[in-house]
């Protein structure tokens, strides 16, 4: 099958099974969505949701939350792990809204990886969920998904979103990526998958890449 035939019929099932995908952290503006996707790094989106709440309770805003001690917005975030560096990034990104870009989360690529703790896949999450900017962030949900469907050679995330981006319409990135992350989850999970009954694996994924992966499982 030529690899925009199979995209296209990948695109078909994702719409038919998330025809209006969710974003999986809660937020309520780009503030709050900056401070959830830099928590979400190695960490699940379920714990996030968790961790939240009482965090913005107590700061919403870079204006509250420069006012909160380090030390205690690591306590907060705890349960997401790498909270000694999360909870640096979180005061430091807000101080720097505050002093350079008037308390606003900035809407370019470039100035948003500038801000502590933030890199270009959490970037181009606020630039894709927030401001609406098509973009093409890789999890390890997509990485996994678009190897075992043959759309990428699955070497880095770097190539994984560069093989994303030539190969479905720009207009439609920012909702295939959450397509994609929940199909990742739902049905095509890295554990215990079985492809011959997953409604993309069946046939997208070849016999090669099939075989490879039990021998990943089985080391």
């Amino acid at each position: 099958m030529k690899r925009q035939d199979k995209a296209a019929r990948i695109q078909a099932i994702l719409d038919e099974r998330f025809p209006k995908p969710a974003i999986p952290l809660d937020h309520d503006d780009p503030f709050t969505l900056l401070v959830a996707v830099l928590l979400s790094a190695q960490c699940t989106d379920v714990r996030v949701n968790q961790v939240t709440p009482a965090l913005f309770a107590r700061a919403h805003t870079p204006e509250l939350m420069v006012d909160v001690p380090v030390a205690e917005i690591r306590t907060i975030i705890r349960p997401c792990g790498l909270s000694p560096q999360k909870a640096k990034a979180i005061s430091g990104l807000s101080r720097l809204l505050l002093d350079d870009h008037d308390g606003e989360v900035p809407k370019t690529l470039a100035e948003l990886e500038k801000l502590p703790g933030v890199g270009h896949k959490t970037a181009s999450v606020v630039m894709a969920q927030a401001f609406g900017v098509p973009s093409m962030p890789v999890d390890t949900h997509i990485h996994r998904c678009a190897w075992r469907w043959g759309l990428s050679n699955g070497k880095s995330v770097e190539q994984t979103e560069r093989d994303l981006v030539r190969t479905f319409p720009k207009e439609r990135w920012n909702e295939l990526h959450l397509q994609f992350i929940w199909f990742g989850r739902t049905t095509c999970p890295a554990m215990r998958h079985d492809p011959e009954v997953c409604t993309i694996c069946s046939w997208a994924m070849s016999k090669a890449r099939r075989a490879e992966e039990k021998r990943r499982r089985a080391r």
